[in-house]
């Protein structure tokens, strides 16, 4: 809408307003930046964790050194997608052995202090190999409900 009001010939009272508007919400706003080390704090975090998944996805997505190549805007879309879906898997993944790890923790008699868990991120793929070969045995499918062991702990 405001670019359709700024390409008028002559400038459109409504569009001036608007674009005043914006100018004093920006100013409100670079105020509470200034005063507030709570909300630069938020907002930091915000971005680590988009710079976070992003790290992941182009880790994810290397091996076509994160160009998207395919011609059709359709397969395209597959492809991001996919890209997408991974992602997710692999947060999902993190996520729910993060949690078993915090039990197994505490079932071996260790203190977990539940306002730290809030830092932990699901967003490390340190552990899943991105570049090898995968060996998909029948044998060894897990059941409906049951996860994989976790390793032992290690003594500190």
């Amino acid at each position: 809408m405001l670019r359709k009001l700024g390409s008028y010939p002559r400038q459109n009272g409504l569009a001036v307003a608007l674009r005043e508007l914006g100018r004093i919400e920006r100013t409100l706003f670079i105020l509470d930046w200034l005063q507030s080390v709570e909300l630069r704090r938020r907002v930091h975090a915000g971005l680590n964790k988009g710079e976070a998944r992003n790290a992941l996805a182009r880790a994810v997505f290397f091996n076509r050194l994160g160009e998207i190549r395919d011609r059709s805007f359709e397969q395209q879309r597959y492809r991001a997608s996919g890209l997408n879906l991974v992602t997710a898997a692999i947060v999902l993944w993190n996520t729910v052995y993060l949690e078993r790890a915090a039990h197994a923790l505490r079932g071996n008699g260790h203190a977990v202090d539940d306002s730290l868990l809030q830092y932990l991120s699901p967003l490390g793929w340190e552990h899943i190999n991105l570049t090898g070969d995968y060996l998909w045995r029948s044998s060894a499918k897990i059941g409906a409900g049951k996860f994989r062991p976790l390793r032992p702990l290690q003594p500190a």
